[in-house]
C-alpha cells in the first residue's frame, strides 16, 4: 500500500492520536517520578505506582490502535523532500518510539508479575503474565527502569527534531501533525 498522499497534513485522527499520546507518555513519566514525594508504602504513594501502571498498560492498547490508523491511511509528503539518510533516520527513530510504547507497559506488567504483585487497570486485577520470580523481577525491573531513562532522550531527540524541521529547515514535518481547519 501507498503510503503517501498529497495532503499537506495527517488526517485528524492520527494528529489527534499523536498529541494524546504526548499526554498519556508525559502521564506515565509525571506519576512514577512524583511517587517519590510520598513515604514508601503509603496510600498516596501506592496510588501513584497504580496510575503509572494504568496509564501504562492505557499507552500500549492506544499504541495498537494508533499503529492500525497509521497503518491504514496515508502520510503527506514533506516538503522539500529530506534526503536518503534523513528518510532512514526518521523511520528509524519512528520505529523505536514505537518499540518503546509496546515494550515499556509490556515489561512493566512482567515485572510485576515475576514480583508477585496485582496489576492494576481501571479498578479491575489483571492476570500476571508469568510466574512469581524475584530475581526475574529484579531483572525486568533494571530493564524498564533504563529503557524508561532511555526514553527521556527518545522522546525529546523527536520534539527537538521536530523544531529542528520547522524552524531551521522550514520545512513542514511539524506542521503535518498540527490540527488546521481543514483536517
Amino acid at each position: 500500500m501507498s503510503n503517501h498522499n498529497h495532503s499537506e497534513r495527517y488526517s485528524k485522527s492520527i494528529v489527534i492520536m499523536h498529541w494524546v499520546m504526548l499526554l498519556l507518555m508525559a502521564s506515565v513519566y509525571a506519576f512514577i517520578e512524583l511517587k517519590v514525594l510520598f513515604v514508601k508504602g503509603t496510600p498516596p504513594r501506592e496510588l501513584m505506582k497504580a496510575i503509572h501502571f494504568t496509564l501504562g498498560l492505557t499507552v500500549f492498547l492506544f499504541v495498537l490502535v494508533r499503529i492500525y490508523f497509521r497503518l491504514s491511511s496515508t502520510t503527506p509528503a514533506i516538503q522539500p523532500a529530506l534526503s536518503p539518510l534523513a528518510q532512514y533516520a526518521s523511520k528509524t527513530m519512528h520505529l523505536v518510539l514505537y518499540g518503546l510504547m509496546i515494550a515499556m507497559p509490556i515489561a512493566g506488567w512482567l515485572t510485576l508479575s515475576a514480583a508477585g504483585k496485582t496489576v492494576p487497570f481501571y479498578g479491575l486485577e489483571l492476570p500476571p503474565l508469568i510466574a512469581k520470580n524475584k530475581e526475574l523481577a529484579d531483572t525486568i525491573k533494571e530493564l524498564h527502569e533504563t529503557a524508561g531513562k532511555a526514553g527521556y532522550f527518545l522522546i525529546a531527540g523527536h520534539a527537538l527534531v521536530g523544531l529542528y524541521h520547522h524552524y531551521i529547515r522550514r520545512d513542514n514535518v511539524l506542521t503535518r501533525m498540527l490540527l488546521s481547519k481543514s483536517n
